[in-house]
């Protein structure tokens, strides 16, 4: 089930900036476009772009056909690991869940050749405010998350989905700077343990990329008591990685023009001095309304394209290593399968991918595959 940043369902997400067309020579090439076409004045494309495999029902046909979606309409995809971690196996050299088995066999038989892979795997639980719990529901006992037996764990866990997978980037923690926010006692453990974890990764895997993420929707104009230091501890942290993974779902923060995108993107690119690449991000493509969460967000497939434009052009301005389209299609059929207690939850992103329910094209769509076909330099 996608992760449940959810409990900052309230707060924002905004993510890119909508910069002027002519652009560093490396870049482009031609100076005057000939076409009026989005992205014409650009003769190479700086930045990857794929999808999650996240799929849209819950068949081996949807799994086959979005990985295959994915080999067809990107340079790279991402797999998302966000869900419980066998810490008792790990802690104490037990056999390994069947689950946990099948999970990452399942990733690897499909994974794709010719293809870039990144990989995000979250140690922290859906509310982002602890550790992402065992198989049996059970987080093992710590007195800080730094704590030896944890990051031995851990360390094990990402060797293992390293070996496995053998990704291109890999994402050692999502969306970092909500526990900051939901549970700001335990970040100062937190930040020597991914210190440490990520030392001893890169000694074993030396070629990985390796970082983490953050929200821009809990960074730019976060909810917090003094906005002002959390920002600037936000920005120290992530200012002290290799790069910068970036997750953002501008509706939840409200944001529906260009003007707005832009906005966000701009105190992205103020505060965040490290490359970038946006781990996970999506917009609407129709209105959102989930009565439980006493939530409507309107939303339309104009609204959805401009989004993906003024992305675009962020990340060819500002060069970001890739970009990741959280979902490729509508999951509908999926979300009719959810628990109840979680189908609410999920509804969230249902309408957010450029192909709807019924397999038809979106605007965003076009706007996608115009992009892509810009020669990758």
């Amino acid at each position: 089930m996608k992760r449940a940043i959810v409990l900052l369902l309230f707060l924002p997400a905004a993510l890119i900036l909508f910069v002027s067309a002519c652009g560093n020579e490396e870049i482009t090439s031609s100076s005057v476009c000939e076409e009026e076409d989005f992205f014409c004045e650009y003769s190479s494309r700086a930045f990857s772009m794929g999808f999650s495999t996240w799929p849209y029902a819950p068949s081996s046909e949807s799994v086959s056909t979005t990985y295959q979606f994915i080999e067809d309409h990107s340079d790279i995809y991402s797999e998302h690991i966000d869900s419980e971690i066998p810490w008792n196996a790990w802690i104490n050299d037990l056999p390994l869940p069947d689950g946990f088995i099948d999970l990452i066999e399942s990733k690897k038989t499909e994974k794709l050749p010719g293809t870039e892979l990144t990989v995000s795997v979250s140690i922290l639980n859906n509310a982002r405010a602890d550790l992402a719990p065992d198989y049996d529901g059970s987080i093992p006992d710590y007195i800080d998350l730094n704590d030896t037996h944890i990051e031995d764990a851990y360390v094990k866990h990402l060797a293992y989905i390293t070996r496995e997978l053998n990704p291109d980037y890999l994402l050692i923690a999502i969306e970092v700077n909500e526990l900051l926010k939901n549970a700001p006692e335990k970040w100062d453990s937190f930040k020597l343990l991914m210190d440490n974890v990520k030392t001893r990764i890169s000694r074993e895997f030396p070629a990985l990329q390796i970082s983490e993420s953050i929200t821009l929707h809990n960074f730019y104009q976060p909810d917090v008591q003094i906005p002002e230091e959390y920002i600037q501890e936000v920005s120290d942290y992530a200012n002290s990685m290799e790069f910068v993974g970036i997750s953002f779902y501008p509706f939840f923060k409200g944001l529906n023009t260009a003007d707005g995108f832009q906005n966000a993107f701009d105190f992205l690119h103020e505060n965040i001095k490290r490359p970038i690449v946006f781990a996970e991000t999506s917009h609407l493509s129709e209105d959102l309304s989930v009565e439980s969460f006493n939530l409507f967000i309107p939303g339309n497939e104009p609204e959805q394209q401009e989004y993906l434009e003024v992305l675009a052009l962020n990340a060819q301005e500002q060069e970001y290593g890739y970009v990741i389209w959280w979902a490729h299609r509508d999951y509908d059929e999926l979300w009719e399968t959810f628990p109840a207690e979680v189908r609410d939850l999920g509804e969230l992103w249902i309408s957010t991918g450029i192909i709807n329910e019924d397999g038809a094209e979106k605007e965003a769509y076009t706007m996608w595959q115009t992009v892509l076909d810009v020669p990758l330099r």
